[in-house]
């Protein structure tokens, strides 16, 4: 058995039946050369057949003296993991997303691997999709993305790839599978609570110091900058998805020219967006707002577990300038990354933990609304650079599918593919109305900012979106 770190257990405790802990991906593929009509279902067939799971995805939950453990499955069923859909006549993207908005909003079996894998066929254009989902106690953006490049292939005559469960563990993987029992995993518990206290001078001194400065500047963020917002009300199950994918080029223009990052741009169409979002619902609040932006600290190559810190970023929601709005985001960024490089990865982590702690307090109890530390989460994870294929199915895009926690009712999540941006936005669905604004909204801001930085616009034609 494998203890699973503090980190990875937190995610089991925030979950509840308006809140699961699971993120996913959604991949659409277009038909390999000579494919006939019945692709799809004879590639259910081939998938069918790798019965014999390989870690992570083999391994199911244990709990033994408050302390949850990895242990192998001895009775996988691939049946519960695997499933083959087909989608409603016509096929479109729309009903996609709407697919892959219902098998979101579903708590997965912890007496089970956490994980499941939808085959999509009947997607116009001779096109099909994998949607596959795993709690984030098993992984984090990042390592689930270290996997999908294993599973793809800049080949596209490579054949007889196996599924993701069946992938050939990596060097890491292996190494860590067995190596704890329940005492040796005590000890080590242990031990990192030492670690921890030998932290705490560090934070304190940190601590102090943002309290200070946020007494004299009134847009630097503190745990309690987030103002209250629509955003931030209670959630439901029921889940909504949409993805779109941007040209890559526009975003990087925009960030040479305002002398930023490009996740600087990031964050800035999405201020924009949700400013103009939340003023079309008469909601958009005098303060700004604020975006919880997770950070890889990630020191290694293992792909399973999570390895994250948080900063937070003020996204100027309440300034009309796009420039001017942008130099306060660049400001914000700035200050939290010069924070976090001054420390160690434990304190970082740990600074995280308590500058994070009322939203947890809020998570797992409920009972402290008043206590809005950030309104929503924004994150961007670095993709593959180069065209992939699975078994000569050419992946046309890769959009993240994550999560939206209780009064936190919007994630939007990025990853980068080849020259291209793709969105993924998962929200609440009762929460968030008329969600397919916040989408038109993305392209004006880059439009907006374009515009301001003296750039010549063209339009970005191919997009997967969710039309109403």
């Amino acid at each position: 058995m494998k203890a699973l770190s503090m980190a990875d257990q937190m995610f089991l405790w925030l979950e509840k039946r308006q809140q699961p802990m699971h993120v996913g991906g959604l991949h659409l593929y277009s038909f390999p050369e000579g494919a006939g009509a019945n692709y799809v279902a004879e590639l259910a067939e081939q998938m069918r057949s790798y019965t014999i799971p390989s870690p992570p995805f083999n391994m199911k939950l244990h709990n033994r003296f408050g302390q949850y453990y990895w242990e192998e499955d001895k009775h996988f069923d691939l049946e519960h993991h695997f499933r083959f859909e087909a989608l409603p006549t016509p096929g479109r993207i729309r009903e996609l997303l709407s697919l892959v908005s219902v098998n979101h909003s579903h708590l997965m079996d912890r007496a089970r691997p956490l994980w499941e894998c939808h085959l999509v066929e009947g997607i116009e254009g001779r096109k099909f999709a994998l949607y596959t989902k795993a709690h984030h106690s098993m992984m984090d953006g990042v390592a689930a993305m270290r996997i999908a490049q294993r599973f793809l292939s800049e080949d596209p005559n490579k054949r007889h790839s196996p599924p993701v469960w069946s992938l050939p563990p990596s060097v890491k993987t292996r190494r860590e599978v067995d190596r704890s029992d329940v005492v040796s995993s005590l000890l080590n518990m242990a031990k990192s609570a030492g670690t921890q206290i030998n932290t705490i001078p560090a934070l304190i001194k940190e601590t102090v110091r943002a309290i200070n400065q946020s007494q004299k500047d009134p847009n630097f963020v503190s745990p309690f900058s987030a103002p209250k917002c629509i955003l931030n009300e209670e959630i439901t199950g029921s889940r909504r998805f949409a993805a779109q994918s941007y040209d890559i080029k526009r975003i990087k223009a925009i960030a040479k020219t305002c002398n930023g990052t490009l996740n600087d741009v990031v964050l800035a169409i999405c201020g924009s967006a949700l400013r103009n979002y939340l003023i079309s619902q008469k909601a958009l609040p005098n303060k700004p707002l604020i975006a919880m932006v997770p950070m890889s600290m990630r020191e290694d190559d293992s792909d399973s577990g999570n390895q994250i810190a948080m900063i937070l970023a003020n996204l100027a929601t309440h300034i009309a300038d796009p420039l001017l709005r942008m130099e306060l985001i660049q400001k914000s960024v700035k200050e939290s990354k010069l924070r976090f490089s001054q420390m160690s990865m434990k304190e970082a982590v740990n600074y995280t933990a308590m500058t994070l702690a009322p939203a947890g307090l809020n998570l797992l109890t409920g009972r402290v609304p008043q206590l809005q530390t950030f309104n929503c989460i924004i994150s961007n994870v670095p993709g593959p650079k180069k065209p992939l294929y699975w078994n000569g199915a050419k992946l046309e895009g890769m959009y993240p599918v994550s999560i939206p926690v209780d009064r936190v009712a919007l994630n939007i999540t990025l990853v980068s593919y080849v020259d291209h941006l793709e969105f993924g936005f998962t929200a609440c669905r009762r929460t968030l109305p008329s969600m397919q604004r916040l989408i038109d909204y993305i392209e004006n801001a880059i439009e907006e900012l374009e515009i301001a930085s003296g750039i010549n616009l063209y339009d970005s034609s191919d997009s997967v979106r969710e039309k109403r």
